[in-house]
């Protein structure tokens, strides 16, 4: 199964930590990464920009409005995910609990839905990205 590893960060607890904490945190999480990786346990990551240079875009009554970014009433905003495989939920948050990024915000665990089970449940032709497999 393939879980995505959602990392909410809490600006103002990030801001707050002592300097050279942040450096210390990300050179952990790249080492931390790299094993993952090298145990075929981490099939992608990516650290996303701040939340201020985000857009949204919703089209409501054929109207499409764009507004800028932070969009959500709340302190930890999306700062990055990673997409890992694990047997089941329970193996994803062990994983998931080696992240350091929860001591400034919190780290989300979602199970990721097989599109290409969706896609014939609804009757739908195979996408480019099933057929590239």
């Amino acid at each position: 199964m393939q879980f995505l590893i959602l990392i909410h960060i809490d600006d103002a607890l990030l801001d707050a930590l002592p300097q050279g904490e942040f450096d210390k945190l990300m050179r952990g999480c790249f080492e931390h990464a790299d094993q993952l990786q090298r145990d075929g346990v981490l099939l992608a990551s990516q650290q996303l920009e701040a939340a201020s240079t985000a857009r949204a875009i919703r089209v409501r009554g054929g109207k499409t409005t764009v507004t800028d970014g932070p969009f959500a009433e709340t302190k930890e905003l999306l700062a990055g995910f990673n997409l890992i495989q694990a047997a089941d939920i329970e193996q994803a948050e062990a994983i998931a609990r080696t992240f350091p990024w929860a001591a400034v915000g919190c780290i989300e665990v979602r199970p990721v839905r097989d599109m290409g089970q969706v896609r014939d449940r609804v009757g739908a032709a195979p996408g480019a990205l099933e057929l590239a497999r």
